[in-house]
């Protein structure tokens, strides 16, 4: 590999001046994006159970507690803040019930103990831990390349990155997922350069840490091991020793997590079937949400991976040629890593990108599923494709052997690539709703018919489905969770609406005489009358 370090000496300190401020530029617009109007997207399912788990109501005692009785939007809030009756005993009798690790929820009940519990403070947790990522991937970079400057790089590009702010606001495990997967990586790569005894048993701490956070740590841990396996060969060495022993405790520390978790599930949309051609589309939407965010193009959700709904990228929107050129950067900067770098980084880089990426697609391509489509189990695979584009970027723009127009050509690519993460985060702030909402996306909208309404009643079936479009619906709207099989309409309302309804509730309503009328997209609301 040529040595970046000296690539960028310091006897050209001026070529880098430019670098520096514009990383600076972007590394304050990331912090800023993180935590601006962290409570106006709506506040969607999955982060609807991270409140109840943290409240500690099960989703059982949920229903027990709405069904066949009408209540208010503030009446369902108990279920989504902390509750003085409900100890930590009751939460990790809620928390054992959910399809994710333990330790992001434990954070956000000590976070919300502290903050309260509105959206803006459960998000601004995950807001705070995405700031160690900057560190961490920094860390990586010195590790990796031997290179300050493609850590800066790469940190330029993380922070302004459309998908990384997302989740960073999200009320949910990804930022911590991601700076686990980081510190991980680094502290293995460390391990093996040190061969010390304390780096091995950091290491193992970030694999723990890891495994209670996100189950597809699994992946992870493949990678490495593929690593060391292909860089050492396939021989009882003093690297994979240490490795193996280092996982070994790791996964005893975790076990007392696998002894009590009922739910390992990913839930059945995964396995929702989808045409052929909607995989590798979804692929190029999530990878150039790294760098551009299409949804800025479009009134319409992108795609929902419940009810398997896309917007087909079309030929007359500037969003589609944005994305391919992406995808062509991406696709060249992973060429131009394997060419240029020796075995043991771009096996590294590969691996993370491509372990994860062969478990979750094969069973997509053989069955038709949408595993691998949904962006935020991804991301140690993109991570991987964000080192590569960095490291790509960072010797096209500095290297003295690459011709001086040609620098500048990479160096104004480096401006707009910036430049489309920054529009791309300037937009979706301004939004009540974007793509990661998925099944909720159009609830803004619902709840602004619904608010138009007198008297309004909302019935369900599932309540968590509910939880999320009651944070935005006014007090005078009523709810009431129904039995499919019996269901009870109440009366004296002046509209009576069901909220995605299944088709099994719709027929018994229909034997009822009742008329139903959908008067939403997707079959979200359905009017429901005598």
């Amino acid at each position: 590999m040529q040595n970046i370090s000296n690539i960028l000496s310091k006897k050209h300190p001026r070529r880098l001046v430019w670098l520096r401020y514009l990383i600076a530029i972007a590394l304050v617009l990331g912090l800023f994006f993180r935590f601006y109007n962290l409570g106006l997207k709506n506040y969607w399912n999955d982060e609807v159970y991270t409140s109840l788990r943290i409240s500690g109501y099960t989703k059982k005692e949920l229903i027990q507690d709405v069904t066949n009785r009408v209540t208010s939007s503030p009446d369902w809030q108990k279920y989504q803040r902390i509750n003085p009756e409900k100890s930590w005993g009751n939460m990790m009798a809620s928390i054992i019930e959910d399809v994710h690790p333990p330790l992001h929820m434990l954070l956000a009940r000590l976070w919300a103990q502290m903050f309260g519990s509105s959206v803006a403070v459960i998000r601004s947790l995950s807001a705070v831990i995405s700031l160690l990522v900057f560190p961490s991937l920094y860390w990586l970079c010195l590790e990796l390349f031997e290179s300050s400057t493609v850590g800066w790089v790469a940190l330029g590009s993380m922070a302004v990155s459309p998908f990384h702010v997302l989740y960073a606001q999200e009320g949910r495990q990804y930022s911590l997922w991601t700076v686990a997967i980081l510190l991980s990586s680094a502290s293995l790569l460390r391990a093996i350069r040190q061969q010390r005894r304390l780096c091995w048993v950091t290491y193992g701490v970030t694999v723990a840490l890891g495994l209670y956070t996100h189950y597809f740590t699994v992946f992870v841990q493949i990678t490495h091991g593929l690593y060391i396996l292909t860089t050492e060969g396939i021989r009882w060495s003093k690297t994979l020793k240490a490795f193996l022993l280092a996982n070994l405790r790791a996964i005893l520390v975790y076990i007392p997590w696998l002894l009590v978790a009922k739910n390992f599930g990913g839930g059945g949309y995964t396995a929702r079937k989808l045409p052929l051609f909607t995989i590798p589309q979804r692929w190029a939407l999530n990878i150039s949400s790294l760098f551009f965010d299409a949804q800025i193009d479009y009134q319409e959700q992108l795609f929902d991976v419940a009810v398997g709904n896309d917007v087909n990228l079309r030929l007359n929107h500037l969003s589609l040629y944005v994305v391919l050129l992406i995808l062509a950067l991406v696709g060249y900067s992973i060429y131009y890593l394997y060419r240029k770098t020796p075995k043991r980084v771009w096996i590294f880089v590969l691996s993370l990108i491509g372990v994860e990426l062969v478990f979750l697609l094969l069973p997509d391509l053989l069955w038709r599923g949408q595993r691998s489509t949904i962006g935020r189990y991804l991301i140690p695979c993109y991570i991987g494709i964000q080192l590569a584009v960095a490291y790509f970027l960072t010797l096209q723009m500095t290297d003295k052997s690459v011709k001086k127009w040609q620098r500048n050509v990479w160096k104004s690519v480096m401006v707009v690539l910036l430049s489309l993460g920054i529009v791309s985060c300037v937009i979706s702030s301004q939004a009540s709703t974007w793509w990661n909402k998925y099944s909720s996306y159009y609830e803004p909208q619902i709840a602004s018919f619904i608010n138009q309404c007198t008297a309004p009643i909302v019935i369900v079936e599932d309540p968590i489905r509910v939880m999320s479009l009651n944070y935005l619906v006014t007090s005078q709207v009523k709810w009431q969770r129904i039995e499919t099989d019996s269901p009870q309409i109440p009366g004296g309302f002046s509209d009576t609406f069901l909220f995605r309804p299944s088709e099994q509730l719709r027929r018994q309503l229909e034997q009822q005489n009742y008329k139903i009328k959908p008067i939403y997209q997707l079959g979200y609301l359905w009017r429901l009358e005598k």
